[in-house]
C-alpha cells in the first residue's frame, strides 16, 4: 500500500500534454518513495488523484514499465518491482559509479546559493534523526544528494541517477526503520560539504562512493529480499517427563 499521508505531485503547469504530465509525477513519486515494493498501481484511484481520466495515466504507467521502473503482473496490473538481493547490489554497484562522477563535475559549479541550501539541508536531516521522523530524514536526504548533483550540467547523467533511484526509493523506503536507526556516522553529508568547501572535488566523490557502498551493505545484511530462502523455525526437542514408578 502507499506509505501513509503520501500525495502524488501536483499537476504540473498547463502546455504539456496530460500524458506527459501524469508521467512526470508518476516517476517523482517514485524517486520520492511514494510507493513501496510490490505495492499495485490502480489507474482509476492515480487518475482520481491526479484529476485526470484513466487513459494518460495508463499511458504514463507503459512508459515507466517499458523503462523497467515498474513491473506487470499477467493480469496487466503494474506493480512497484521488488528486487532480489542480487539486483539490489547491482543497483548499489552503478550508483556507487554513477553518482560520485556527478558529484565532481558539479562541485566547480556550486554557487553561493546552492551551498547555503545543501547547509540547511544537513541541518534538515540532523534535527529528523535526533526526532526519530524517518520520513523527514528520507526526503532530506534526496533533496540534498539532488540539489548537490543538480549541477553537474549533464542531462544525461542525472537521467541515469533518476533512473536508479526509480527502483532505490521504494527499497529504501521500505526500510526506513533501519535507516533512521543507523548510526548517524554512515551520512558523509557533512564531510562531503567540507570537501567542496576546500575545492577537493574528487575527494567529495570519493566520500559519496563510500556512502553509498556502506548503505548498500548495511541494508543487504538487514533487508529480506524476494527470493530469499525461507529458514525453518528451529524446534527445541521434547523432554520427556520423569518416569512414572509401575
Amino acid at each position: 500500500m502507499k506509505k501513509p499521508n503520501s500525495t502524488l505531485p501536483k499537476r504540473s503547469s498547463p502546455g504539456n500534454s496530460l500524458e506527459d504530465q501524469a508521467y512526470r509525477q508518476l516517476r517523482q513519486a517514485l524517486v520520492d518513495g511514494n510507493f513501496i515494493p510490490g505495492q499495485k498501481l490502480s489507474i482509476r484511484r492515480i487518475a482520481s488523484e491526479l484529476g485526470t481520466s484513466p487513459m494518460p495515466v495508463r499511458t504514463a504507467l507503459g512508459r515507466l514499465i517499458a523503462e523497467q521502473a515498474l513491473d506487470v503482473l499477467p493480469s496487466g496490473t503494474a506493480v512497484v518491482p521488488r528486487l532480489t538481493r542480487k539486483a539490489f547490489e547491482q543497483l548499489g554497484l552503478v550508483r556507487a559509479a554513477l553518482e560520485p562522477l556527478a558529484v565532481k563535475l558539479a562541485g566547480p559549479n556550486i554557487d553561493t546559493s546552492t551551498r547555503e541550501k545543501l547547509g540547511e539541508l544537513l541541518k534538515i536531516e540532523r534535527m529528523a534523526r535526533e526526532a526519530g521522523d524517518s520520513g523527514q530524514l528520507l526526503r532530506a536526504d534526496r533533496q540534498f544528494l539532488f540539489t548537490l548533483y543538480e549541477p553537474c550540467q549533464a542531462p544525461i547523467l542525472m537521467a541515469m541517477i533518476e533512473a536508479t533511484w526509480l527502483r532505490r526509493s521504494p527499497h529504501f523506503w521500505g526500510a526506513q526503520w533501519l535507516i533512521i536507526g543507523r548510526l548517524p556516522s554512515g551520512s558523509k553529508h557533512a564531510d562531503i560539504l567540507g570537501a567542496i568547501d576546500s575545492g577537493d572535488f574528487d575527494y567529495a566523490g570519493d566520500l559519496i562512493k563510500a556512502e553509498i557502498q556502506s548503505a548498500t551493505s548495511y541494508l543487504l545484511e538487514r533487508m529480506s529480499f524476494i527470493g530469499d530462502p525461507i529458514s525453518a523455525p528451529k524446534l527445541r526437542p521434547l523432554s520427556r517427563g520423569p518416569k512414572r514408578g509401575r
